[in-house]
C-alpha cells in the first residue's frame, strides 16, 4: 500500500458565490483534499476560508500578478488565487514534507498540477527564497498560531518586502488569545498593518463558502506593508 493510500483523506468541496448585482461572474468550487489525522495539521480551518473569500472578492487585482502562498497546507486561498487567473506558487516548511504533499495534491485535484510547490521555512533565507521572481501579493492563513513564529514569519516577510517594496501580506488569524500582538514586531521590522472588517468582503456571514466551520466571528483579516511604501490598501 502506498504513503498516500495510507492517509485518511476526504475531499471537501467549497463554493465562492458573486455578491448578487455584483457582476455576472460564476460561482467557483474548489476541492480541497483534508487528511483527518491531527498529527498532520492539513484541516481547514475557518480563517483559510475567510482569506479565500478575500481572495475571490478581489480576483481582478489579482488576474496576472505573481503570488505566493507562505504556511499553505491545504492551499485554499492559493488554488482559488490560480482558479482566478494569478501566477501563484505554494510553499510550507521543508521540514514537513507531509505538508508540501498535500500542497501538490490540493493542485492535482483541482487540475494545477503545473503550480510550484516549494519548501521554506520561516526564518531562513533559503535558495528558494532567493531563486523567486518578482511578487505582489503573499497569502497566510492561520500563520500566526504559535507565538514563538511570530518575529520568524515577520523576518521572512520582511524578506520580501524589502526586496519586492510593493507587495501585500494579505493574512488572517483567529484571535486565541487577549495577548496575542504583532505590534511590536512590526514596529521593529518597519511594516505596518491595516485591518479589513469582514463585512466588507462577505465574510461575515455564517455558511461561508457552503462550509460549515465554526469560529469565523473570532477571525481577523489584515494587510501588512512596509512603512516606506505602505501606498493603497483594498
Amino acid at each position: 500500500m502506498s504513503e498516500t493510500e495510507d492517509l485518511n483523506i476526504a475531499l471537501k468541496e467549497f463554493t465562492f458565490e458573486e455578491e448578487e448585482g455584483k457582476s455576472e461572474r460564476q460561482a467557483l468550487t474548489v476541492s480541497i483534499p483534508e487528511v483527518l489525522d491531527g498529527q498532520y495539521g492539513m484541516y481547514v480551518w475557518p480563517c483559510a476560508v475567510v482569506l479565500a473569500q478575500y481572495v475571490w472578492w478581489h480576483w481582478e487585482e489579482l488576474r496576472g500578478k505573481t503570488i505566493l502562498e507562505i504556511g499553505a497546507g491545504v492551499s485554499l486561498p492559493g488554488v482559488v488565487a490560480a482558479k482566478c487567473g494569478a501566477q501563484v506558487l505554494l510553499s510550507d516548511s521543508a521540514e514537513l514534507p507531509k505538508c508540501l504533499e498535500n500542497c501538490q495534491r490540493s493542485c492535482e485535484v483541482n487540475g494545477l498540477s503545473s503550480i510550484p510547490v516549494l519548501g521554506l521555512t520561516w526564518g531562513r533565507i533559503s535558495p528558494n527564497m532567493l531563486l523567486l521572481p518578482t511578487l505582489h501579493f503573499i497569502l497566510g492563513s492561520d500563520v500566526f498560531y504559535e507565538p514563538e513564529d511570530f518575529e520568524d514569519i515577520l523576518v521572512t516577510i520582511s524578506f520580501f518586502l524589502r526586496k519586492n517594496p510593493q507587495v501585500q501580506f494579505w493574512t488572517t488569524y483567529q484571535e486565541r488569545s487577549a495577548d496575542w500582538s504583532i505590534e511590536a514586531l512590526l514596529h521593529k521590522w518597519n511594516m505596518q498593518c491595516v485591518h479589513i472588517p469582514l463585512d466588507t468582503f462577505s465574510a461575515d456571514k455564517g455558511g461561508l463558502a457552503g462550509s460549515a466551520l465554526p469560529g469565523s466571528h473570532t477571525v481577523q483579516m489584515m494587510i501588512i506593508t512596509m512603512k516606506e511604501s505602505a501606498g493603497g490598501t483594498v
